[in-house]
């Protein structure tokens, strides 16, 4: 695996060096955290406040404004996660796209290295910064709420976090090199970037909550692992939040919420639990990989 290790290397060190490619990698992130800020954040904690109101009784509107005002930030960057997975990963794949242009890939395959471990090399180096940038940008938003009032997510809520960031990279590095197999050109893979990078956030249930979607289009969205691999960070990044926010509710109106919100996926009328969200995430993640090995095994490059 010495090949595949050198491979991971040259490939990360390319993507990190083009210091453009790395911000507009970013650039996603900012302009989902902008809307949130400037538009949907707002209205969605209004959503919430409002929902509390309707229960009744005598409740804090302030507590209730601030709560959901956290809610909706820990929401956010659960979001925020989910699309930087996608859109960083497939990025750095971009690095693939440019040494097929410059005949660099063909230089690869004619070397004793395996393409499977060409193949690997490409991978591992979207899924490793991919990852990584996710990360930074998970810390940046804790230390933020933190710097906010907000209380530190426990040490283990960091660990699943970071192993769901981890899981969600690896999907999207196999998916997207599957798809760099069928695009040849920086154009074409950059304009793919835009598509994709705009519907992600539609996909996942970012710009709007679950509940804002019609009932048909949800369908199709919870066979998609974006869905799952942003519910799942949600599940844990709100956990706190949504104790605080319903606190001395009824159990049904928080569940109804974190339904309508895309913290919780059902399937009919059964949740659909975090094991079987991670081995959705996993099959597809196999599944890219494996087809990736079998087509990069039968691949031929284009005459330049």
């Amino acid at each position: 695996m010495r090949e595949v290790f050198y491979l991971c290397k040259r490939n990360s060190a390319l993507f990190l060096r083009d210091y453009s490619a790395v911000f507009f990698s970013m650039l996603s992130m900012v302009i989902i955290l902008a809307l949130m800020v400037i538009f949907l954040g707002n209205m969605n904690s209004e959503q919430i406040v409002s929902a509390l109101a309707q229960y009744g009784g005598e409740r804090d509107t302030a507590q209730d404004e601030a709560n959901a005002g956290y809610l909706i930030q820990m929401w956010t960057l659960a979001g925020i996660l989910a699309v930087n997975t996608v859109t960083v990963t497939l990025t750095v794949l971009q690095t693939m796209i440019q040494d097929e242009e410059k005949n660099r890939l063909a230089s690869f395959y004619v070397t004793p290295v395996k393409r499977i471990k060409i193949a690997l090399g490409y991978i591992l180096s979207a899924w490793v910064i991919g990852s990584g940038m996710s990360m930074v940008t998970f810390l940046v938003g804790e230390g933020y709420t933190v710097c906010q009032g907000h209380a530190l997510l426990a040490w283990t809520d960091f660990l699943k976090v970071f192993g769901m960031i981890a899981l969600n990279a690896f999907v999207y590095a196999s998916v997207g090199y599957l798809m760099a197999l069928f695009i040849h050109s920086e154009s074409a893979w950059g304009s793919m970037l835009t598509i994709v990078g705009t519907l992600v956030g539609f996909v996942g249930g970012v710009y709007l909550p679950m509940s804002m979607l019609p009932e048909s289009v949800g369908k199709v969205l919870k066979c998609l692992p974006v869905l799952h691999g942003a519910a799942m960070m949600r599940a844990v990044l709100t956990k706190n939040a949504m104790e605080d926010a319903f606190a001395g509710l009824p159990e049904v109106v928080k569940e109804n919420v974190g339904e309508g919100m895309g913290i919780t996926v059902k399937a009919s009328a059964d949740e659909i639990t975090l094991q079987n969200q991670i081995l959705i995430l996993a099959v597809y993640g196999i599944i890219a990989m494996a087809a990736a090995g079998w087509i990069s095994k039968r691949r031929k490059l284009r005459d330049r």
